[in-house]
């Protein structure tokens, strides 16, 4: 007898705060939540796989409703699930949820397909039994797991009433909560006082080694040329998202004068768009990084699709640190062999952050040993996603 769905339910969840980037303030930001239930039964219990999108995008809660999920139950079980009827398979789902969707101008899509990827794989490795980070390393990796995964606190928002000192105290609790890198947002003011609150970091950091700065997407080419221009001599981790996601040229020129390793991708949701990214952006393989986060950009699926396209083009996975600090990425990097991942110790709860009793240690950080993606070891997470049930 095949498996089968019984039941997708949805809801959006506030994760609003008083922090700002150079473009968006998150005052009514919001996320979706999924619950796949099937009809297999584990210790007792229906097998529910949970999925969530990532923050920066809102919840896609009527493309999910209105059209994903009533297409996910109209399935007939045999187009859903692996040869043997006996779980789900999340490349005939995505199949399935991309039929009559035209190709091209992806949209918000992106990121309600990406939830329900997420719920698909969490139930998935559920039924098998295993960590999907270890069900990732047997099935679609060399068997390697990467027992402990760089993570690099991203905060430093702006903020009312957030000044030099309030940053470098928000700095000083990131490295002595185990981190050794931290990120902060730049662009949102001028270049000469973004230097200032970058060289104020410093003073906590050290090395500029220990320091990412962000500008998502704010500036002009001229205007990134500038910023890299003023900040080059601090040698910086990476200069992230300087222009518009999908300016590549401006990527590109800007790669040609500024020295160090830049970074980009977090808001590149098709496996289109990060191929022309590769194609025109003027990226470094040997230095920069790439940022696609499965849970914006049509799920894992699609992402391994991306990895693959990167291996072709001379790139190892091992130059990619997921946007969204969240589990599922943080699985990925584990059993797939990614450089690390980016971590939200501060915001965008309960979705940020990792398993409970998991300490960050000297940059790095474990997960636990529990079938899925693991949501069950973070309780704060896990009891929200269980208001689904």
């Amino acid at each position: 007898m095949l498996l089968k769905i019984v039941s997708i339910k949805e809801k959006a969840v506030p994760i609003s705060s008083s922090i700002r980037n150079s473009f968006i303030d998150f005052s009514k930001m919001n996320a979706s939540i999924v619950a796949i239930q099937t009809d297999v039964i584990r210790d007792g219990k229906p097998v529910i796989g949970y999925g969530f999108n990532s923050n920066g995008r809102y919840a896609p809660s009527g493309l999910l409703r209105e059209r994903f999920i009533p297409r996910l139950l109209e399935a007939a079980p045999e187009d859903i699930t692996n040869n043997e009827g006996t779980n789900l398979d999340p490349h005939k789902i995505f199949n399935v949820l991309m039929t009559n969707e035209k190709p091209g101008g992806h949209g918000e899509r992106t990121v309600a397909i990406g939830t329900l990827d997420m719920a698909v794989w969490d139930a998935v490795a559920k039924i098998e039994g295993v960590p999907l980070y270890k069900l990732l390393a047997d099935q679609y990796g060399d068997g390697t797991i990467d027992e402990k995964v760089f993570v690099y606190a991203a905060g430093g928002y702006y903020m009312p009433n957030k000044g030099l000192i309030e940053l470098q105290d928000e700095m000083k609790g990131y490295l002595e909560a185990g981190y050794t890198k931290v990120k902060m947002k730049v662009g949102g003011d001028s270049i000469a006082e973004d230097v200032r609150r970058i060289e104020a970091v410093l003073k906590v950091v050290g090395s500029g080694d220990n320091l990412l700065v962000d500008a998502n997407g704010r500036f002009n080419l001229k205007e990134a040329i500038a910023f890299g221009e003023a900040v080059k001599d601090y040698k910086l981790y990476w200069y992230e998202e300087a222009g518009d996601p999908l300016d590549y040229e401006l990527q590109a020129k800007l790669s040609e004068v500024y020295p160090h390793a830049m970074a980009t991708g977090e808001n590149l949701f098709s496996l289109q768009d990060a191929t022309n990214l590769i194609r025109h952006g003027g990226m470094n393989p040997k230095t920069d990084f790439l940022q696609f986060d499965c849970a914006l950009s049509y799920g894992l699926t699609e992402y391994m699709r991306i990895l693959e396209m990167l291996k072709e083009n001379g790139w190892s996975s091992r130059n990619c640190i997921p946007h969204g600090g969240h589990q599922m990425s943080l699985n990925i990097a584990a059993g797939l062999g990614l450089a690390g991942n980016e971590s939200y110790p501060g915001v965008f709860q309960p979705f940020g952050g990792f398993a409970d009793n998991y300490k960050v240690e000297n940059g790095h950080v474990g997960l636990p040993d529990i079938p899925g993606v693991g949501f069950e070891a973070k309780e704060n997470l896990y009891t929200l996603l269980k208001t689904l049930n």
